[in-house]
Parts: C-alpha cells; structure tokens; sequence
C-alpha cells in the first residue's frame, strides 16, 4: 500500500486551470502510476500525476505518453474506460461507500458513489458541471488513433463531491489513481498503489492506498 501527502496551495485557486497545470510543475507532489498488477496486461505507458489542494478543491493532474489515443464518449455519463482514460477512486477513512472519478483524455468524466461495483448512484447533471477540466486534445470525440501519443489533463474536484468539509478535511483519505484503456490495440491495466487480486478490478477500496491532507 502507497501513501502520500497533498500539498496546501492555495495560491492556484486564483488561476485558471491551464495556469493551474503550469504551477503544479513545480508547485505539487509528482508521483507515477506504474505498478502493473496483472501479468496477461504487460503494456505499461508512462503515466505521472500531479496532485495539490486549495481551499475548496483537490487538483490533479495528469501526464501520459503511450500508445494509441481514444476518446469515444463525449457526453458526462458515458462509459469513458474503453478509451484513453485516467482515474481517481477515493473513500473516507473507515467508510464502506467509495466515490469513482474517470476521465478521458478530452475530460468526459463518469462519476459514481456507492458500496460496491453494483451499487452505485451516478453523478447528476449539475454535480459534474462543477468538475473543471483543461486538457491538452482537443474536446471532439473520436476513434482510436495508431501510434505514440503525448496527453494532459488536470481536473479540479470540489471536496464536496467527495463527502468531505473543505474547512475541515479528516487528516487523511483513502484512495488510488488509475490508468487504463480497456477497448484499444493496447489494453492496459496500471495503478498508484499496488492491487492484489487475480484480475483487474479498480472497484476495491480494501486496497486503496492512504492520501493524507
């Protein structure tokens, strides 16, 4: 199990969020998600996240370089894993729902909450319009694209959304970031922290690492 510890920044909550992935650069913890837990799914892009918290909202953000690039869904809601998808799961400390955020590369975002995979209540309409995204594709849906790709996303999510009191957030979280890219020429299946179970499951908050604030 991984941990880390998210910076206090809250001089990025003046900035927009192009500003925002400019100073995190230099400004946030960089940490990368290469852990491959399931050996039938070698492939292995490179995959780093930045992540810092202001006042209100935890940003993230995300760098990819690999194969392939897909963004099928373009509607908040849809399916976004069978494209070029990053993720954050998180839950409360000792609380048995989790919430899921998805995004793929054009910043289309499915978010749920429940206990367990089949138990979920999907986001409204006016919880994702509070989900602010910048990514560097373009944001028109299309096929999967061949070849060596380079992409970025950072998203801001209010901590609200998460079940948690921006002016008093619990010391820590659990949680896990994801990569993965079910229906492409190169299916993948890459963590943050470690997951052993013997195929690829993200819905699993017992192995969820520890997010301290």
């Amino acid at each position: 199990m991984k941990s880390l510890k998210v910076p206090y920044v809250p001089s990025l909550d003046r900035l927009d969020l192009k500003g925002v992935a400019a100073s995190m650069e230099t400004m946030a913890l960089r940490q990368s998600i290469d852990v491959v837990n399931w050996s039938e799914y070698p492939y292995k892009p490179i995959v780093v996240f930045d992540i810092a918290r202001g006042d209100k909202e935890l940003y993230i953000h995300y760098f990819v370089r690999g194969l392939s690039l897909k963004a099928v869904a373009d509607k908040d809601g849809e399916y976004v894993h069978p494209d070029s998808c990053v993720e954050f799961f998180m839950r409360k400390k000792d609380e048995p729902s989790y919430t899921n955020f998805e995004f793929n590369c054009i910043g289309t975002c499915l978010a749920a909450r429940g206990a367990d995979r089949n138990s979920r209540t999907p986001f409204k309409e006016s919880e994702y319009k509070t989900i602010r995204r910048y990514t560097t594709v373009q944001r028109l849906a299309f096929e999967e694209l061949k070849g060596i790709f380079e992409w970025e996303l950072t998203v801001a999510i209010p901590f609200e959304l998460m079940g948690l009191d921006a002016s008093n957030l619990p010391d820590m979280i659990r949680g896990n970031f994801y990569k993965c890219a079910d229906e492409t020429a190169n299916p993948h299946y890459v963590t943050w922290s470690p997951i052993a179970l013997p195929a690829p499951d993200y819905h699993c908050p017992n192995h969820f690492g520890e997010i301290y604030f």
